[in-house]
């Protein structure tokens, strides 16, 4: 049996600890107050605080960013930490714009791999699955994103899958068919941007995730990412009571942005 503590720090930044690796998903620590811009129109204020500071996480192994051209999803001080990281992760465009040719940046599409390994830890597969940041033909105004699956040897429940900012879509649902995942860590919020695109969403709502957690039928689901911003249109106490009335709601774990839970994967 593997356990791990899953951190939410705050936003989509969760830090994932297991067997000895210490890995930080899509990194945003500037403080609350500020207007990012996100293209085509598009802003959004950040209203909530990290839950931690970057110097109370610590040095990290791995930085998985699911795409690095939103404000929300990978900020200044988040960009700025890249620096000491040993291995980041990210979309191919994304590695491209980071490192240009630093090794230390692997771009992936959806469903290429890569790996984490040291001589005193368990290797550690990277997959990256597929997202649409939107409505249909919506890609090349968002850009590219990807989520992250991780398989390391010991699992009892399954790999462990970020799914990154998405709607539901058949691409997104053939990820269960082809992973088998026992810990989904989804993100949420309901994006939509009324002025610009109306009634449009960019990422899951809480009746969406619902039916991705059907299909996953993972063993512990945490959410993440549906608070601390503006652009957000449904928060916690939205999604929790809808989320209540999912078929598998006994699996959901909310963490307050600070918190964490030891879980076993």
């Amino acid at each position: 049996m593997t356990a791990a503590q899953i951190t939410h720090v705050g936003g989509p930044t969760t830090l994932v600890e297991v067997a000895g690796w210490r890995i930080l998903t899509d990194p945003t620590f500037d403080a609350a107050g500020r207007r990012y811009f996100f293209g085509w129109g598009t802003t959004s204020r950040k209203l909530a605080d990290p839950g931690l500071a970057l110097d109370d996480v610590g040095p990290v192994d791995a930085v998985l960013v699911s795409h690095h051209h939103h404000g929300d999803n990978l900020d200044d001080a988040g960009r700025a930490m890249l620096a000491d990281v040993p291995t980041v992760v990210t979309t191919r465009k994304g590695a491209k714009a980071l490192g240009a040719a630093d090794p230390r940046f692997v771009g992936l599409d959806a469903w290429e791999t890569t790996t984490l390994e040291a001589p005193d830890r368990p290797t550690i597969t990277i997959t990256a699955t597929p997202c649409r940041h939107g409505p249909v033909g919506s890609e090349p105004i968002t850009g590219p994103v990807v989520g992250f699956s991780l398989r390391w040897e010991g699992q009892e429940h399954g790999e462990l899958w970020i799914t990154g900012d998405t709607v539901l879509y058949p691409d997104l649902r053939e990820v269960p068919q082809r992973l088998d995942v026992g810990t989904l860590v989804i993100h949420l919020g309901s994006v939509r941007f009324r002025y610009l695109s109306g009634w449009l969403r960019y990422t899951m709502d809480a009746a969406e995730g619902a039916e991705l957690i059907d299909l996953v039928g993972a063993h512990t689901v945490i959410p993440v990412h549906y608070e601390g911003w503006s652009h957000f249109q449904q928060d916690r106490p939205a999604a929790e009571t809808r989320l209540a009335q999912a078929n598998r709601s006994e699996t959901i774990h909310w963490l307050d942005p600070g918190e964490a839970a030891t879980i076993r994967i």
